[in-house]
């Protein structure tokens, strides 16, 4: 990946002088719904609320990993991820939703990110590449612990009002992209810039490949899915933990 010069950068992210730091592996939930979802339960489970501007931030009662968001849309996604990289992160998982554009991805389903294709702002100022990386390690990890969860390319857009069916239908033909969201491209890209392992799981809330346009967030099966993946990805992240102490 061919790096924006970052020699002449005016600001930089930093640890602020009262700001504790925090343990290296993490999750973010971009979704508000997810995000207050997984604050609520660790801080229940007796964990520690940290300061996260316009974010939220809590550590495990064990200090040994965090989880953070919401962080809707690319630019704040960067900012969360920027800050959370400078107090200690190294290993982050993205939650997030999206929208299929392949109809064997229905409301509800599960997949993991693969391939990011930028369609958003934020990615150019850190890299001249359109395409970026998850963690090939963390992506097959998820999917051997959590029963092959199939992976997409994913789109990622500042303008979910300003898709067309034929911008959609010609992502889907020529990059075989499976679905569309607001963060995971830039995640992608700023964890490559700043050396850090990444990777990502959706939960798709919209179809976008049939005619009329599908939404399934708002459905009480949906909710409950979204819930016990939210539980899910943060006992994998416990047990993976775990396993590394043993």
């Amino acid at each position: 990946m061919k790096n924006a010069p970052v020699d002449d950068m005016i600001i930089h992210p930093v640890r602020g002088r009262n700001e504790k730091t925090i343990p290296p592996a993490g999750i973010i939930f971009v979704n508000p719904q997810e995000a207050r979802t997984a604050l609520d339960h660790l801080l229940k489970k007796g964990g520690g609320r940290r300061f996260l501007f316009h974010s939220g931030l809590v550590v495990s009662p064990r200090n040994d990993f965090f989880v953070a968001g919401p962080a809707v849309g690319s630019p704040m996604a960067v900012m969360t991820l920027e800050k959370l990289i400078v107090l200690g992160a190294t290993t982050v998982i993205m939650s997030g939703w999206c929208g299929s554009l392949d109809e064997n991805l229905r409301v509800g389903d599960t997949l993991l990110g693969g391939v990011a294709h930028s369609g958003e702002g934020t990615s150019r100022y850190y890299s001249t590449e359109k395409i970026s990386q998850p963690s090939q390690d963390i992506l097959q990890h998820l999917q051997c612990a959590m029963g092959e969860i199939p992976s997409y390319p994913i789109w990622s857009t500042d303008a979910p009002y300003r898709e067309s069916r034929k911008m959609l239908d010609a992502l889907a033909q020529t990059h075989n992209i499976g679905g569309v969201d607001m963060e995971y491209s830039a995640l992608c890209t700023v964890a490559a810039f700043r050396g850090i392992d990444f990777a990502a799981m959706f939960l798709v809330s919209d179809e976008l490949w049939s005619r009329e346009w599908k939404a399934g967030f708002t459905g009480k099966a949906f909710k409950q899915k979204s819930n016990a993946q939210v539980n899910m990805l943060i006992n994998h992240v416990q047990r993976a933990l775990a396993e590394e102490e043993k």
